[in-house]
């Protein structure tokens, strides 16, 4: 790639900016064609007189804003299918901004600015240090399933997680693990087995916002109770509790999204007395366990699975395209939706369910998530600094997770600031979407840590939140 012009050395951030924009200058200029491969991050940092880490964060970019595409075992290249920057996006058609609209375009990718988006840059998730995603084959073993099999899921699989439960003072056998197709799917089947229409269900408010659509789906009656920086409130789970007759709460004690925020052992000892006392049912998420210590405190933890059952994914660990997630609960619990999932679904991918064992037991997914857990710490500090920089104060102390709860000015309303913000092909992730009744009061919206440092996020809230 040839040496060029130092950046500035006293700003990371822009540093990154800098190297962007030169790699997609050269690709303009035709200096770089499409399919040629860019240099290793070792001999771009050597290039751009940078660190190894500045220009893994500029290809990240580069590969989440389209200009070019990693390869795993390979490199990266310039995609031949590359965003043009001279053309503009056209602007997502909105009719309403709510949280079906938000599902929506987080997967149609329709915006250049993903400050609203619920995954981080692709690089950092499916880049070449996971390595060829595929089963490996093993004397007498066939690489595809012959059959359906158990509709528990994958028998090898089943012990590792229970291993990983129990690194998690989680005491579970793999007959109380249930292999689902991701923690959406999870919480379906979870609906589906003990949510009848018209029930009272207590949720987190804000909360997680695909929970809401299948609650609804269900014709359920979701009730909020109030989400502090150190967990569910428990006085105000107590009360709507008595007050409602609900049997069931679903919450996401750590890394919670949106918030980040996650649950303080207090907290977590009244939560389940209020459920002892109650009869309440608890469901608890738990999509980061594998980045974040064993010894956090968890509902599941304290209560061993009686009342709580616990629901995990790799989906937000390893790779969104790899839908493959768990249930873990006592066997009365398990056994119910072991048939419900067979009536429902025949079985998860036991193809899927083979890649992330051989990826377990390889040892390259210990490593991914060290890298992913250095990448997480790093974007975490960089997006406070940004949003401090900007006047946006951050909710609680998020650590963990991808997400940040973000309040705005009084005077905004979230949901009117995402229409405009998608005139200008940037996604935000207002806080109505987040809220079970709707509500915008007082306004507020989630950000992504990996990418709130864009310099057209930064000048939009300059421009209309001032």
């Amino acid at each position: 790639m040839g040496t060029v012009q130092q950046p500035d050395r006293g700003n990371s951030r822009s540093r990154v900016e800098t190297i962007v924009d030169e790699v997609i200058s050269r690709i303009e200029r035709g200096l770089i064609r499409p399919g040629e491969r860019l240099p290793s991050t070792r001999h771009a940092a050597l290039a751009f007189a940078a660190s190894k880490n500045t220009i893994v964060d500029a290809y990240d970019r580069l590969v989440a804003a389209g200009q070019i595409e990693s390869r795993p075992g390979s490199g990266f290249y310039v995609s031949l299918n590359r965003t043009k920057g001279t053309q503009t996006p056209e602007p997502a058609r909105i009719d309403a901004v709510d949280s079906v609209w938000l599902l929506r375009e987080q997967l149609e990718k329709r915006y250049e600015v993903r400050v609203g988006d619920g995954r981080p840059p692709p690089a950092w998730m499916e880049g070449a240090e996971i390595g060829q995603l595929r089963p490996v084959s093993r004397p007498g073993q066939r690489t595809l399933p012959e059959s359906y099999g158990s509709p528990y899921g994958l028998l090898a699989l089943r012990e590792r997680i229970a291993g990983f439960l129990t690194e998690r003072s989680i005491a579970a056998a793999p007959a109380q693990v249930l292999l689902t197709q991701g923690a959406n799917d999870a919480l379906d089947m979870i609906v589906r087995q003990f949510v009848e229409p018209g029930d009272a269900v207590l949720v987190d408010s804000p909360g997680y916002y695909p929970l809401f659509g299948k609650l609804r789906l269900a014709k359920a009656q979701l009730i909020g109770v109030r989400r502090t920086v150190d967990g569910p409130d428990p006085d105000d789970l107590a009360a709507k509790a008595a007050a409602s007759g609900a049997k069931i709460f679903f919450t996401q004690s750590l890394a919670q999204n949106p918030t980040g925020c996650s649950i303080t052992l207090p907290v977590a000892y009244r939560v389940l007395r209020t459920a002892s006392e109650l009869n309440l049912r608890i469901v608890e998420s738990d999509p980061f366990a594998d980045v974040l210590a064993n010894a956090t405190p968890r509902l599941a933890a304290l209560d061993q699975l009686d009342r709580v059952t616990y629901v995990g994914t790799f989906a937000k660990t390893l790779s969104a395209s790899l839908r493959s997630g768990y249930i873990a609960g006592n066997t009365d619990v398990i056994g119910q939706l072991a048939d419900l999932k067979m009536i429902t679904r025949a079985n998860s991918s036991g193809y899927v369910e083979q890649i992330i064992f051989d990826l377990i037991t390889s040892g390259r997914y210990r490593g991914h998530l060290k890298r992913l857990t250095g990448r997480i710490e790093e974007a975490t500090r960089q997006a406070f600094d940004t949003l401090q920089q900007i006047g946006l104060p951050v909710f609680g102390q998020p650590r963990g997770g991808f997400y940040m709860w973000c309040g705005l000015p009084e005077h905004i309303n979230d949901t009117q600031l995402s229409r405009i913000a998608a005139e200008q092909s940037i996604l935000l992730a207002p806080g109505s979407a987040f809220n079970p009744d709707g509500s915008s009061s007082p306004p507020a919206m989630r950000v992504n840590i990996a990418h709130v440092g864009d310099p057209r996020f930064r000048d939009f809230i300059a421009e209309h939140c001032a």
